[in-house]
């Protein structure tokens, strides 16, 4: 991904990511995610970097659904195509999406898994109904908070923690009773899963 401390003009990260690639001579990821990180990995500079070979996949997380069609109409399957936007993983695997980087899979993994194989199978209305359900929950990875929601979601789905890091502390007051009952509610009408 482009710096998150020192934010790239479209020339600097052309130049950037593929020093960096070269530096590690492994296969990269592109990670476009202008919202978090302030620098927006178009698809015009992904259309730069497309002639190294050592980037193959783009996690696209620019919050436009519309950008994954871009890239596939662009690119065809020149980069495995990933989702990182949990609340947009249904409709980026509808139009042609490869794979999901999940952030509530960790208390929610067979609902996630379920949702990615039935989108592969062709059964689109079965995860659909369980993303509708999943929806609630999966907005909480979209949030400035999405570490502590994640874990506080974790305590409740998987009986885990919700210690963090530091500079991040657990949720408190307000907040913390607010994904509480978004995760308590999303529990109590949890669906059954179909096999895959």
């Amino acid at each position: 991904m482009p710096s998150p401390i020192y934010h790239t003009n479209p020339q600097e990260t052309v130049a950037t990511l593929p020093a960096v690639a070269a530096a590690g001579g492994l296969p990269v990821m592109i990670y476009s995610n202008r919202l978090a990180y302030r620098v927006d990995v178009t698809v015009d500079v992904m259309g730069e970097l497309a002639s190294d070979p050592l980037f193959v996949a783009v996690k696209e997380s620019s919050d436009d659904i519309r950008r994954s069609t871009e890239i596939i109409n662009r690119f065809g399957n020149r980069f495995d195509l990933f989702t990182g936007v949990d609340n947009l993983a249904f409709e980026a695997l509808s139009v042609g999406a490869i794979g999901w980087v999940a952030g509530l899979v960790t208390a929610f993994p067979r609902e996630t898994v379920a949702i990615y194989q039935l989108m592969k199978q062709g059964r689109r209305e079965e995860a659909l109904s369980i993303y509708r359900w999943f929806r609630p929950l999966l907005d909480l990875d979209v949030s400035t908070y999405l570490v502590q929601n994640i874990k506080l979601a974790e305590v409740h789905a998987i009986g885990t923690n919700d210690r963090v890091r530091m500079p991040r502390l657990p949720l408190a007051g307000e907040r913390r009773a607010t994904v509480e009952k978004i995760v308590k509610d999303a529990l109590a009408v949890r669906p059954a899963l179909p096999r895959f």
